[in-house]
């Protein structure tokens, strides 16, 4: 085999903005089409919304209003505005920025002088004002390049900066904004800077309350007591115990939603403990203290250290460089503060013992048949029929490559074998059912044992305890178009949302989208994934075209299947709302409710109809 050539002239220097449009998921993760709220445009809107939230964090500005349209994005601040000498190195020049002086920006989540330039890069229209004490600095770029610089003129609005920007659409491939994903984001954004005022799109999002206030939204009345509220010198937390299995977090650093936790969520689940442990002075097992938690964190601290660009991780270990250690630091305050808490609010702390009690019956309940289902899970393990495995836990001990994978849940040998054939065994597993799993609404977590299929498959994702040791960082459900392939879909969803809603919340359940049509002539052949993209082949290849629907996902060819799996697989994150509860939820769509759901499909059905007439 010949040695390729490698001389100086295999060396290449990329301009900035070149390098940042070769490699974009360096700087804002993944690309996608805006189907999915973790998909690199609203990382765009959130890198521009974070500066002006760090301009009201150094008081600052009061009001930011954002408005989102299907291919562009406006922010506007009434911060100090960038200074009018600096604007164009700030947007485009790498390593330049204000947040590098940690007097001017203290506690800033982007501290790396690059968020702003990645916006401007893979954008193909960006512009970028500054209003500073009635004058005003304006420039416009194209592809991170700058297209025209305005000189300085006399202003007549507030203080502010204001950029607007239109992502590339060769990089982002048939995006759309979805201005429901940004919804969340604006709101965490209220919650953890009272007396902010964020205008998305004509609606008004504040919050008085703070984390206090996220936690009432996200569990209405479904509280077991009054949720535990605390504040201090760049700490919050509000907790409570809830109706969801298992333990739910919504953490943050420096207004960063890190929902993959780190650190400072470490630090809190030991505090909570600690904190229980000391009031009641029993060493109730941990487990038993935490199930069922549902609760809020924020800190604020000097130079985080997330584990990616992305930020949904913290690695940092100390509250300012060189100072107090952060798990330390955060473990006192807990401990201490929930302690005082349960010493002054009595009903609480019979409440909670209350909880934990009933929490230490069910472990026990289930102790001997989840023995019994994990010896007889480690055996299957040796040999899985359920699941085909990708290699890369193999060869990757210690998971540093575990972004990548992901795993399909599919029905039947037929599905399952085209999806085992056609994907990347490096990074893609397969879990096959066996028809239709049961509904496990109402049932206890004893069934999550005794059901061979779903105590398989919780080992597969290795979740019995937490995400912590989640082995797959998308779980993708892949079944067929058709009724019972929905049927199947809204089974998994509704077991994963009952005994590991985490998945869920931490955005890590995907429905897989193929195509239902295929649509071909003798030289083009277009992939359909609903009527009206069928339609618009059809008039493209013309009358000679040949269509075919897809009745399964057995149906497709696996050398075809793995143009739907690869990178451009199309992908629905499996979200819920703000204001959704879940276990109304799933007691609405799961329960015995049959003639109110049925009288619901039928009023859809009517409005259809009548939207079509």
């Amino acid at each position: 085999m010949a040695i390729p050539k490698y001389d100086e002239s295999s060396i290449k220097s990329l301009e900035w903005h070149e390098h940042i449009r070769t490699r974009p998921g360096m700087y804002i993760g993944k690309l996608g089409d805006g189907q999915s709220p973790d998909d690199g445009i609203y990382v765009l809107v959130k890198e521009i919304i974070d500066n002006s939230i760090d301009e009201f964090v150094m008081g600052a500005g009061k009001k930011i209003e954002v408005e989102i349209a299907e291919h562009s994005a406006r922010v506007r601040d009434y911060g100090r505005g960038i200074p009018l000498g600096k604007v164009i190195e700030c947007v485009s020049k790498i390593n330049s920025g204000g947040k590098f002086d940690s007097e001017a920006f203290q506690k800033s989540v982007g501290l790396n002088g690059v968020g702003t330039k990645a916006v401007n890069a893979l954008s193909s229209y960006f512009c970028v004002s500054s209003h500073r004490d009635g004058k005003c600095k304006k420039a416009e770029f194209k592809f991170g390049k700058l297209l025209k610089e305005y000189p300085e003129k006399p202003s007549s609005e507030r203080n502010g900066t204001e950029v607007y920007f239109e992502p590339d659409r060769d990089i982002f491939k048939n995006f759309r904004f979805l201005p429901t994903y940004m919804e969340e984001r604006i709101w965490n954004y209220a919650y953890l800077n009272t007396g902010l005022s964020i205008n998305l799109n004509g609606k008004i999002y504040e919050s008085q309350k703070g984390l206090f206030d996220l936690l009432s939204n996200q569990i209405k009345d479904s509280a077991h007591y009054p949720i535990i509220h605390c504040k201090g010198k760049d700490i919050e937390i509000a907790l409570t115990h809830g109706e969801l299995y298992g333990e739910h977090y919504f953490s943050f650093v420096n207004g960063q939603h890190t929902t993959q936790g780190g650190t400072h969520q470490a630090a809190f689940r030991e505090g909570v403990v600690k904190g229980v442990r000391d009031f009641f002075k029993k060493d109730f097992d941990a487990s038993d203290i935490r199930n069922y938690i549902i609760a809020a964190v924020s800190v604020r601290i000097q130079e985080p250290v997330f584990e990616s660009q992305t930020k949904t991780k913290l690695g940092s270990t100390t509250v300012t460089p060189g100072g107090t250690a952060l798990r330390g630091w955060m473990v006192d305050f807990i401990a201490r503060e929930v302690d005082n808490y349960l010493h002054k609010n009595p009903d609480t702390a019979k409440a909670i013992q209350e909880q934990i009690a009933k929490n230490e019956r069910e472990r026990k309940d289930i102790a001997g048949i989840r023995k019994l289902a994990n010896e007889r899970a480690k055996k299957a393990a040796i040999h899985n029929p359920k699941l085909r495995d990708c290699k890369i836990h193999l060869i990757d001990l210690k998971n540093e490559r575990k972004n990548e994978s992901m795993i399909f849940i599919t029905e039947g040998d037929s599905a399952s074998g085209s999806i085992t054939t056609a994907r990347d065994v490096q990074t893609q597993a397969v879990f096959s059912l066996r028809g239709k799993p049961m509904n496990t609404f109402g049932e206890g977590r004893k069934v999550v044992y005794e059901n061979k299929e779903l105590n398989l498959l919780q080992h597969a994702l290795d979740i019995e305890n937490g995400l912590e040791n989640l082995r797959y960082n998308k779980v993708i459900i892949a079944t067929d178009a058709d009724v019972d392939g929905m049927h199947i879909r809204l089974l998994m969803v509704s077991f994963f949302l009952q005994f590991f809603p985490e998945l869920v919340e931490q955005e890590h359940l995907y429905i897989l989208q193929t195509p239902l049509f295929r649509v071909r002539n003798k030289k083009e052949t277009l992939y359909c994934y609903n009527e009206s993209e069928r339609d618009i082949a059809q008039s493209k290849l013309g009358t000679q075209s040949e269509t075919t629907r897809f009745k399964g996902l057995g149906e497709i060819d696996p050398e075809e299947f793995g143009l739907f799996i690869g990178d451009n697989m199309r992908l629905e994150s499996v979200i819920m709302p703000q204001e959704a509860n879940i276990q109304k939820m799933l007691e609405y769509y799961m329960g015995d409710n049959i003639p109110q759901r049925t009288e619901h499909v039928i009023s859809k059905l009517r409005a259809e109809a009548v939207a079509e007439l």
